[in-house]
Parts: C-alpha cells; structure tokens; sequence
C-alpha cells in the first residue's frame, strides 16, 4: 500500500524499486525481474506462475496493474492503421496510433488525460487537461496494443494527447521503464518525443543524456502568428525556443525535427516557407536541420482547413532549394479518426 492506503502502482516502479518490494516482503531480490517482465508482458499479478501463490496473493493485495483497457479500435482499409481509445483505471480515456512502417512498428501515445496548452487547431485540448498519465498509464498503451495486436511495438512517438514535458517527471520514468532490457527494451533511439516548446522541460530532457529524438511542434514564423496558434509562444517565444534547440543540439549532438502542421492560408505560403528557412538556418547555424511537414487534421470544433497536395509540394520544394532538408509526412490511416482527440472526445460526450 501507499501512504495513502492506496494499492501501488506496480507497473510505474523501476526493477530496483521492485527488489526493494520484494525485500520488504521477505522474497529474494531476484523476484523483481520477474515480476517486471511479467509486467511487460501484459500479465496479472495472479497469472505470474513462477511466483510462489503465497506472494502472488500478498502482492495482489498490496499493488495492481493499472494496464489500460481497449475501450474502441479503429482499423483501417487502407493501410492497416489501428487507432485506440483505452480506457484507464478511473474511467478516464485516452488515444494511441498503430503505425506500421518498413523499419518497423510505431506506436503514437498520450502522455496526458487532455491537454493544457490550448493550440488553435488541435482536437486534444478542447477542454484542457484532466490529470497527467503515470508511467504504467503510458507504458501501458504500448502493453495494451501488443497484446491486442500480437505484434511488436519497435519505436514509440510522444505526439499523442497531452504534452510530455508538462508531465516531467513520469515521463522520464516511463523512459527508462520501456527501454529496460528486461521490460519491452524498446532502443531510446526508436524513441521520439515531440513538444510544443516547453523550455525548461527542453533544458532538463539535455541534462538527462537519453539519446531520444526531440521534436519541436513550431508552426509559424512569427510570435504574432505563433502566439495566435500556439499559447505557449506567450511564454516562451520563437527567440527562447530556437536558442534552447541550439543549446540542446550543442549538449546532446542529436538532430532536431522541427514539425511544421500546414494550415491552408494560414501559415502554408511560398514567403512562409522561405522565413522558415531563414529562421531555422540563423538559429542551428552548422547543425543538421529536418523540417517534417504535417497536412493539419481537420477537427469539426476548428475552423483550419488542409491544404492541396500542390501548395504542399512547393513549401517543402522552396525548403530544400533553401538548404534545408523537408519531408512531408506519410497520411496513415486517412479513414479513421486520425486527429487525437476525437474517439475521447466523443466517448466523454462532447463535454471534454
């Protein structure tokens, strides 16, 4: 139990911690990588047949799985594409992507119930934030979907609900549990962790030396236009933003992606491709810089609209006539609900 006579949240527990339990407990340390890989696996505390029964029935009583449930599953027609709403242990919902790839399979997951950061054209922050995921909340969904999917999850991408370095803390810890070797041992290079520009969520993740990928939702070439689109630009804007990507590149030597979501009118012009190029080349000066360019989600609550396949075509051509490398991203799952937000959206009614 916690302090609070509360259940323990097993899954969020690193194996040290686990030995820790066991000790407590009187078992032998060497239970923990059991329990931990057990836990990995997807499997309850009362099917962990290489536990004595006695444990089993003592640690049911003190800790619980709180593995997300499969609440909706979309599939679709074209390409495989499996998106899912789980359900959580409080009745709360949450969104992840399966993602098939050459290279592998991709999960896309939520890191939040919601979403603070108040971006104009996005689905998942109607309503705000509800409460941030635990660690076992988000290891979870990889979890959840390998067991319903009965194939491997290769790489993960934080782009889902919510914004992780809103959610520190429980999202480094869910870091090192999804690449334990003895957990899901998912490569911290097949790791992508995108946000909108939290700042000193991007000076901590260089502190940290977790050879992830940072990805950096910009969206606009001006604060003006930025801050209109994205709240969080008040805060921090594009001077702060681009001189902690510079910093984070110089500590950590990994690349940045910078996503750019097109918005028809709005922000998807020739002039806006070429400032983008300016922008980009004054502030990683010397650094290798990847644009990935997203058609925007249309979302019933927005008024944003996608732009055509050629207006796309020509931003990303006057990117790389600038010198600046740009690829638009692969539209997977076109005919399900692809904007994160909408199947928690509705499942709530409406109100969130």
């Amino acid at each position: 139990m916690d302090e609070n006579g509360k259940k323990m949240d097993v899954m969020s527990l690193l194996p040290s911690e686990l030995e820790e339990l066991c000790r407590e407990m009187g078992q032998p340390s060497y239970r923990a990588k059991q329990i931990f890989t057990f836990l990995s696996r997807g499997v309850p505390i009362e099917e962990m047949t290489t536990l004595p029964k006695d444990f089993r029935r003592s640690l049911a009583n003190v800790c619980e799985d709180r593995l997300p449930r499969v609440e909706e599953k979309q599939v679709s027609a074209l390409d495989g594409t499996v998106k899912y709403l789980f359900r959580l242990f409080d009745g709360e919902y949450i969104e992840s992507v399966f993602m098939r790839y050459e290279h592998g399979n991709t999960l896309c997951i939520s890191s939040e119930v919601g979403c603070p950061m108040g971006c104009a054209f996005c689905a998942s922050t109607l309503g705000g934030k509800v409460r941030p995921l635990l660690p076992s909340e988000m290891l979870g969904q990889i979890i959840a979907t390998e067991r319903d999917i009965g194939e491997r999850v290769s790489g993960v991408v934080m782009m889902g609900i919510g914004e992780p370095l809103d959610n520190y803390d429980n999202v480094i810890r869910f870091l090192k549990l999804v690449n334990h070797k003895d957990g899901l041992g998912i490569g911290y290079r097949h790791i992508s962790l995108s946000t909108c520009g939290v700042v000193p969520g991007i000076k901590r993740l260089a502190e940290e030396e977790l050879p992830i990928t940072l990805s950096i939702s910009l969206h606009a070439v001006t604060d003006e236009k930025r801050s209109a689109l994205m709240p969080v630009n008040r805060k921090w804007n594009i001077d702060t933003l681009l001189t902690a990507c510079a910093d984070y590149y110089r500590k950590t030597s990994r690349r940045i992606s910078f996503e750019y979501t097109l918005l028809a009118g709005e922000n998807d012009g020739e002039d806006e491709a070429r400032a983008l190029a300016s922008l980009l080349k004054r502030y990683m000066r010397g650094m290798p810089i990847h644009v990935n360019l997203i058609r925007v989600n249309e979302v019933k609550e927005r008024a944003f609209v996608r732009g055509d396949a050629e207006s796309v075509r020509r931003f990303a051509e006057v990117l790389s006539s600038h010198g600046v490398n740009a690829t638009v991203r692969r539209r997977l799952g076109s005919d399900i609900d692809g904007a994160c937000g909408q199947l928690r959206r509705r499942a709530k009614g409406g109100e969130r």
